[in-house]
């Protein structure tokens, strides 16, 4: 009987953590209005249904939506990553062939779909309010073997890559760590704050609008980069003035 108790008493309190979870999720959601859903699904219907199924379920030609939330709508719809324009090993950001209203009535329209992830508020991307040395410390920990210490970007395996980060707009940043695409792991709000996702965007906003001291910076790729440059550059050059006095000794 001790065993049955506590099973239910376990199943209770799942089904109400569960419930209060979609609830909060779900008033999230209907903060768009339905004239918003209503366009987003008619755009869904046009652009998005041949490989997402027609309501959100996905097929064999791409995944489900249910549950994505609008932040990985608002990432991949508004970096242009989505539509596909070609399968390869990771979706190529581009220009976005829908406006920024076109870009909320989908991802309005996913998340009626199911809970998940909102687009991120003002608050939380305002990279002057965070601390750049905080973020800086979370950057090396979570993203630099990918991104580069300064976000520069770098090659993954079977021709996927890092994307450089002084080109990606604060609001993607967070959103990227918040749902994870394609390589990335997602960074929840139980693995990393919203404080310290502000943080990690005062740190690229810091380092990508920093000069470089040193001159050129050969793309912030490190010492390889910059000692297959002397190795290549200046050996070339030493060959090159040894070769001249040669010719002037003679």
């Amino acid at each position: 009987m001790a065993l049955v108790v506590l099973l239910l008493v376990g199943l209770l309190l799942t089904g109400g953590a569960y419930a209060l979870f979609t609830q909060t999720s779900s008033a999230k959601a209907e903060t768009a209005s339905s004239s918003d859903i209503e366009e987003g699904q008619k755009l869904f219907a046009a652009n998005c249904a041949t490989c997402h199924g027609l309501s959100g379920e996905g097929s064999k030609s791409g995944p489900g939506l249910i549950g994505v939330g609008a932040a990985a709508v608002d990432f991949q719809v508004g970096t242009g990553r989505m539509p596909l324009q070609a399968n390869g090993p990771q979706a190529r950001a581009k220009e976005s062939q829908f406006n920024d209203e076109q870009t909320a009535q989908l991802a309005a329209y996913v998340a009626s779909l199911g809970p998940g992830p909102a687009i991120p508020e003002e608050e939380n991307l305002d990279g002057s309010k965070g601390d750049p040395a905080a973020g800086g410390s979370l950057f090396r920990t979570n993203c630099a073997m990918c991104h580069n210490v300064v976000g520069a970007g770098g090659a993954l395996t079977r021709g996927k890559y890092a994307p450089n980060l002084s080109e990606v707009s604060d609001k993607h940043i967070y959103e990227a760590m918040q749902t994870g695409p394609q390589n990335m792991p997602i960074f929840n709000d139980a693995n990393l704050t919203p404080d310290d996702k502000r943080d990690v965007i005062a740190y690229v906003n810091e380092v990508s609008e920093t000069p470089s001291p040193g001159g050129f910076k050969l793309g912030s790729l490190g010492p390889v980069a910059e000692g297959l440059f002397i190795w290549f550059f200046g050996l070339s050059a030493v060959i090159g003035l040894t070769v001249w006095l040669s010719s002037r000794s003679k």
